[in-house]
């Protein structure tokens, strides 16, 4: 599942939700929302939170294909 990806690359980069949110300029409860699936992301979301964490995103989308 792609939220279970996103939170395995954020504990791997040894960020915290605040310091991802810091690091997207967005607030705490935006990382937080969106790993607990009340929140859903865009593509460009999504391309920045991969880039921020260091993983592929084509990897990320051929391992849920």
């Amino acid at each position: 599942m792609l939220l279970d990806r996103l939170i395995a690359a954020r504990k791997a980069c040894g960020f915290t939700q605040a310091e991802l949110a810091s690091r997207l300029g967005r607030p705490q409860s935006f990382v937080a929302k969106i790993e607990v699936g009340e929140r859903r992301i865009d593509v460009v979301e999504f391309l920045e939170l991969a880039r921020i964490l260091g993983i592929s995103p084509a990897s990320i989308l051929e391992d849920l294909s």
